[in-house]
C-alpha cells in the first residue's frame, strides 16, 4: 500500500511555517509529506513545475496525492479587484 502523499508549498516565512507544524502534526503514518519552500528553488525545477501543474495561486497551499485541495484554489491577487478598490486611480 502506498503512501498518501502530501505536499505543501509555502514562502519560508511565518505563516507558511506555521500550516507546515500543523500538517505535520496532523499527518498519520500512512503520509508522506514533501515541503517545497518555493524561496529556495528545487534544483531540478520541481517546486516550479508543480506549481504551474497544480495552478497554485497564493501559498501556503497543499496537495494531497497530486490535487490541489479545495481550501488552497482559486484564491491569489485579483487585479481587477485591486483595481475597484482603488489601485491606480
Amino acid at each position: 500500500m502506498s503512501k498518501r502523499r502530501i505536499e505543501v508549498f509555502t514562502a519560508g516565512c511565518y505563516l507558511c511555517d506555521s500550516v507546515v507544524k500543523e500538517i505535520k502534526a496532523l499527518a498519520c503514518s500512512n503520509c508522506e509529506v514533501i515541503v517545497y519552500d518555493l524561496n529556495n528553488k528545487c534544483n531540478s525545477n520541481e517546486c516550479e513545475n508543480k506549481v504551474k501543474q497544480y495552478g497554485i495561486q497564493s501559498i501556503p497551499a497543499v496537495a494531497i496525492n497530486g490535487k490541489l485541495v479545495d481550501c488552497c484554489q482559486g484564491k491569489g491577487v485579483d487585479i481587477e479587484k485591486l483595481k475597484a478598490a482603488g489601485l491606480g486611480q
